[in-house]
């Protein structure tokens, strides 16, 4: 079995490697980058074409969101996942209105990470997307055409 190739970006250390520590806590995902800033996470992507980005929202210069869109140029194939803090109906459709394939609160990662992960690292039919319940409580895996 390959290795899922997964990059993780977010502005505080501290929680890149908590999601390091729970992705690589499972055989077949391997964190290969970790990027602290959006700028550096695109050209992470750029370079390495990881089969799915973690990107938080809120960072400094450039926001998660912009981030997304310039990934998704630079890198096409990449299936990309917000977790993020924010819970906020607006900003969750502007993030999703990017391509991206899910929506993950940091307060329930715990919870739906690997599930997220796993469902778009095998989903081989359809680009499967995690999205939070509109009051965030929790998420489901949904089929796009």
């Amino acid at each position: 079995m390959s290795q899922v190739q997964i990059l993780v970006v977010d502005d505080c250390q501290q929680w890149r490697e908590t999601l390091r520590s729970m992705l690589e806590a499972i055989p077949g995902y391997q964190v290969v980058a970790e990027a602290g800033d959006a700028v550096e996470a695109i050209q992470k992507a750029a370079q390495l074409h990881p089969e799915i980005v973690l990107l938080d929202i809120g960072m400094p210069i450039v926001n998660g969101i912009e981030a997304a869109s310039r990934i998704r140029r630079a890198s096409p194939n990449t299936k990309i996942v917000f977790v993020t803090q924010e819970n906020d109906r607006d900003i969750r459709t502007a993030a999703l209105a990017t391509g991206a394939e899910g929506y993950l609160l940091k307060s329930r990662v715990v919870f739906d990470l690997i599930p997220a992960v796993d469902a778009l690292a095998h989903d081989a039919d359809a680009t499967a997307g995690v999205l939070g319940s509109s009051n965030g409580h929790d998420a489901r895996a949904l089929s796009r055409d």
